[in-house]
């Protein structure tokens, strides 16, 4: 699995299977809102599948990213920010590691182009020029790309949400100053791949076989339009090294709807053809 790495201090973030990996997995706590409108019971999963569609009504928005894990008694948080073309299903991510544990060294943003079926990586270090991109097929990735780069693409985590099996309606609440409803269930990976659009359809393939189980918890926060406005997954690996399972927390947060959102792939030229270091 393709790793996010920074030779320079040795410091390694692999946003995959990782011995002792960790996760703190919370969720928002709810109260028994869920008779409060009618987006209570069974019809919160009809909602939520229709997240996906809805936001690509919308057209763009901007987003910020987050990837939460522990290693080695560390907690890491991946984050990220940029702009996603819902319709396109392309976006452009600045993917910031953390520091390094002596917290002395800073790492250089990685860019990151997200794509149908592929993503795009500059600044990625090991031993790729400063001005090359690395091109990664993400329908041959195990997660599907849902935490390789260090953040799950914004349309893939609302596609995501075609797969749930069951969902509960835990009330109003706000997300940056906008008043959300608040949905708590889990989803099926396969489900989900089965309904997903063309263009993620063989990555959350991959997903569905290569996690440690196809059910992933989530907490999903959509406004007054059905617009998704934050979701946070959980996902969970086979730790090879351990023979148990380890977590990763991924959140999107979605806003500025409408904006500009133009997504420009690099050449052919400007692609990394070499071996890439592991």
């Amino acid at each position: 699995m393709v790793a996010l790495e920074e030779g320079r201090a040795g410091w390694t973030v692999v946003a995959a299977v990782a011995a002792g990996l960790m996760v703190c997995a919370t969720g928002c706590s709810g109260g028994g809102a869920a008779a409060e409108d009618a987006h209570a019971g069974a019809d919160s999963v009809q909602v939520l599948h229709r997240a996906a569609a809805t936001l690509e009504r919308a057209g763009s928005a901007k987003a910020r990213t987050s990837m939460e894990m522990a290693t080695g008694g560390t907690r890491v948080t991946i984050r990220g920010e940029g702009v996603y073309d819902f319709k396109d299903q392309m976006g452009q991510l600045k993917v910031l590691l953390p520091q390094d544990p002596a917290g002395t060294d800073e790492h250089r943003p990685i860019t990151e182009l997200l794509a149908p079926g592929a993503l795009f990586m500059k600044n990625r270090g090991a031993g790729v020029p400063a001005d090359k991109w690395v091109r990664v097929d993400t329908a041959g990735l195990t997660d599907g790309n849902l935490v390789t780069g260090g953040a799950t693409d914004p349309y893939a985590a609302a596609e995501l949400l075609r797969g749930a099996r069951a969902a509960t309606y835990v009330g109003k609440t706000e997300v940056a100053g906008t008043p959300v409803r608040h949905y708590r269930g889990t989803a099926d990976l396969d489900i989900a791949a089965q309904s997903a659009s063309k263009g993620q359809r063989k990555a959350l393939m991959a997903a569905a076989k290569g996690f440690a189980t196809a059910e992933v918890p989530f907490d999903a926060y959509l406004d007054d339009q059905g617009r998704l406005r934050k979701v946070r997954h959980r996902f969970s690996f086979v730790n090879g090294q351990q023979k148990g399972t380890v977590a990763v927390a991924s959140t999107t947060l979605l806003f500025d709807f409408g904006v500009p959102a133009d997504v420009q792939l690099p050449e052919a030229g400007d692609i990394f053809a070499g071996k890439i270091a592991e």
